[in-house]
């Protein structure tokens, strides 16, 4: 077991529980992060959004951790990039797991709504929980240049699918429309320096697709 596989695993044992069924869930959902058209999205991914998660948990009162931590291994779950269904079946998946580990439904419905707010990270108007998830997932855009061009070129291996002119419109279109909010990260995070840096990131980013 890799110190990544550790770290996983003890968070979702301290967050999800123990036993046969959870073992077997989180077995399930780890490997498939591990599918190999997964050059972003999978293990080094759900690494960091975990661990981000508990950092700003840390400092932010949230009002259902586990439900939190639930939502980030569950948030990319069902990943094909050529679906525009991956959220929804995300959630779907996360519904019935959390029900055979004995969660309420309202916890779990909780839990889904944080997923399918992944669609877009809106920041506006968005309960504490949702917005420490959604500061995680989007925790790479406010990455050094270095570690945000990695990304870049992993998420575009995702995408190869899709031909140079048709990625360069719709990635552009993506930048903008990050570029263009009030906020990236919700401000009762206080994650001011994340800001600067993803937006100098978006910017540098979205400059080198008209060149």
């Amino acid at each position: 077991m890799t110190d990544g596989d550790l770290e996983l695993r003890v968070a979702w044992e301290r967050h999800l529980g123990r036993g046969e069924v959870s073992a077997r869930w989180r077995e399930s959902v780890v490997a498939r992060y591990r599918e190999p058209h997964r050059h972003y999205h999978g293990v080094r991914h759900l690494k960091w959004v975990v661990r981000h998660v508990a950092e700003l948990a840390a400092e932010h009162p949230v009002a259902d951790l586990d439900a939190v931590v639930a939502a980030a291994f569950f948030h990319d779950a069902v990943y094909a990039p050529s679906s525009r269904d991956n959220e929804a079946a995300s959630a779907r998946l996360a519904v019935a797991a959390l029900g055979e580990l004995g969660w309420s439904a309202e916890r779990a419905a909780t839990v889904e709504r944080m997923i399918l707010g992944t669609v877009d990270h809106r920041v506006e108007g968005v309960a504490l929980d949702d917005a420490v998830l959604f500061a995680a997932d989007l925790g790479i855009l406010a990455a050094d240049p270095a570690r945000y061009s990695d990304y870049v070129r992993a998420v575009r291996r995702e995408y190869a699918h899709v031909a140079e002119p048709d990625w360069i419109v719709g990635r552009a279109a993506v930048l903008r429309s990050f570029i263009d909010r009030d906020a990236i990260y919700a401000a009762v995070l206080e994650l001011d320096a994340w800001e600067q840096r993803a937006r100098g990131n978006l910017r540098s980013e979205l400059e080198s697709l008209r060149a």
